[in-house]
């Protein structure tokens, strides 16, 4: 077991409101939020960015832009435009949807060529980026094939799922993702992830990022059970 400080599982979140209905007010009280708890990052649609970037910019907490999101179901220019434009707000970090038609056509060229177009771009700016896989919609062999796509691309995340989709983050995903892509490459568990046993279990199994919406409620449960601040996991 490992002690984690509660600064340091604070650390670990990204702080989501990815409501389509999500207003200016809303977006703001996340950021505060995300300042107070010391999250690593605020999850936010990309239309986000620019106010995100203006109440964060003098804080450690990242912004990051979701591409692409939910479906994945836009050309890869349209995506690196994406990118492009988020990058250019203040976003610091990436999170893209994969064309989950393309991986279902096992077109593996093409997700290739995706994943670099987006790694690259955000590499020469400075950003970090995040491939998210949709795991509720693949085979283990189709996630696997991902996964050797990633560990010869080098994102610095594969992500479970949007939270949006048919399933989220299992346990047995996040095994076999850190097992496919090795210590290269981390692994974000996101979707569905809303308590502190389950937050304790995904950082157990290897993620070193969880994307919640739940994130100050954990850190609640997490403090109830922490001794002198720490907690072993």
């Amino acid at each position: 077991m490992t002690r984690y400080s509660l600064t340091q599982l604070a650390n670990l979140i990204d702080h989501t409101n990815l409501h389509p209905e999500a207003t200016g007010a809303d977006i703001t009280a996340l950021c505060q939020e995300a300042c107070d708890h010391g999250f690593k990052m605020v999850a936010i649609n990309q239309v986000q960015t620019t106010l995100c970037h203006q109440l964060l910019k003098e804080t450690p907490v990242h912004v990051g832009a979701a591409i692409s999101f939910p479906l994945g179901q836009t050309s890869i220019a349209a995506k690196v435009f994406e990118t492009k434009d988020a990058l250019a707000q203040g976003a610091d970090e990436i999170d893209y949807v994969v064309n989950l038609t393309k991986v279902k056509e096992h077109d593996w060229s093409y997700v290739e060529e995706e994943m670099h177009a987006l790694v690259t771009l955000c590499r020469q700016e400075g950003a970090l980026s995040k491939v998210i896989f949709e795991n509720g919609y693949l085979t283990e062999e189709e996630k696997i094939a991902l996964c050797q796509i990633a560990k010869k691309v080098q994102p610095d995340f594969i992500k479970t799922a949007t939270g949006f989709g048919p399933s989220g983050a299992t346990l047995a995903d996040v095994h076999l993702m850190k097992e496919a892509v090795g210590l290269t490459v981390q692994v974000k568990a996101a979707g569905g992830i809303r308590t502190a046993e389950a937050f304790k279990q995904f950082v157990a199994a290897g993620a070193t990022r969880i994307g919640t919406s739940s994130g100050i409620t954990i850190m609640q449960e997490l403090a109830a059970e922490a001794s002198d601040g720490y907690v072993e996991i």
